[in-house]
């Protein structure tokens, strides 16, 4: 659900030569996605969907079940509980030859926030007055692994960069956590900050396109529409898989969208129509894929030696 994973940067797309029509809008294969997502990921989505409200230690074979339920096998499934407790998100608990977990407080508290922040997620249109923040920040090319992990957590906060060593934001309440970055990398002694509204120099609607991939970001988000729209699984088991799938998917979102205000985005956004989905099924399936966790659950209590 909040699994500590660094925020994935949009990459460019080369704008279509003039004279030549542009290529249909490219549709993000799915198969691929699922195919590498990690059991470890889906392991975290699974335990802040399901275990998380319930705070009961889960047994192995339950876990290997519902994974299984995702396409998991059981020695990946297996495995993801090892890697997952060796970095102290959960810890194991053996009950005469059975073995089950329960998340330890950071782990809790990981889960926790990134449920909220998931399920908060496009929810609420941010109001803008039109101001910019700014931050100024340069780091050597030498230093390729700082630069990186300032990229990594500047990009998360939701900044965009239109050039090298400049990081913008039209959320001024942000500010504080980019202090907070740049003291975090030792780089606030050289670090600087504005606060102003767009000069008349240029164009603001460039400098939006120079900083995000806004057209790569439609793009994932029609994929995810698509995927969800047309999907009405029936039985306990299958409305578990769809809510499960439904989840990570979008958790993936707030890794890729700056969330800008609707003055700076597209006409018909397209991640809000993706986030009126994902909300309504959510709620819509919610109901039956936790009863038939619980089910599973009984199932397994009534089988314990």
């Amino acid at each position: 659900m909040g699994e500590p994973a660094p925020p994935v940067t949009l990459g460019r797309r080369p704008k279509p030569r003039e004279g030549r029509p542009s290529a249909p809008r490219p549709t993000v294969s799915r198969r691929r996605e699922v195919s590498h997502a990690s059991a470890r990921s889906l392991l975290m989505t699974v335990l802040g969907e399901y275990a998380l409200p319930r705070d009961k230690p889960v047994w192995t074979s339950m876990l290997v079940e519902v994974l299984g339920i995702l396409d998991i096998e059981e020695k990946s499934a297996r495995q993801a509980l090892a890697r997952s407790a060796a970095e102290g998100w959960v810890v194991s608990e053996r009950v005469g030859r059975r073995v089950r977990w329960s998340l330890t407080p950071p782990g809790r508290r990981l889960l926790t926030e990134g449920a909220d922040r998931i399920y908060a997620f496009g929810r609420e249109e941010r109001r803008w007055n039109g101001q910019w923040l700014m931050l100024i920040v340069s780091v050597p090319e030498a230093k390729r692994d700082l630069r990186h992990r300032l990229r990594t957590r500047l990009t998360w906060a939701g900044f965009g960069s239109p050039v090298a060593g400049v990081w913008v934001s039209p959320d001024l309440s942000r500010q504080r956590e980019a202090q907070q970055i740049v003291s975090d990398l030792g780089l606030d002694a050289q670090a600087m900050s504005f606060a102003a509204s767009y000069g008349e120099v240029g164009e603001q609607e460039s400098m939006v396109a120079r900083s995000w991939d806004l057209t790569e970001l439609k793009d994932r988000y029609e994929d995810f529409i698509d995927r969800f729209t047309g999907l009405h699984p029936t039985g306990g088991r299958a409305v578990l898989r769809a809510q499960t799938e439904l989840v990570h998917e979008w958790r993936r979102f707030p890794f890729l969208d700056p969330q800008l205000p609707a003055e700076l985005l597209p006409a018909k956004w397209s991640g809000t129509k993706a986030a009126e989905l994902f909300h309504h099924k959510h709620v819509d399936w919610r109901p039956e894929a936790q009863q038939y966790w619980d089910d599973v659950v009984e199932a397994e209590e009534t089988g314990c030696p």
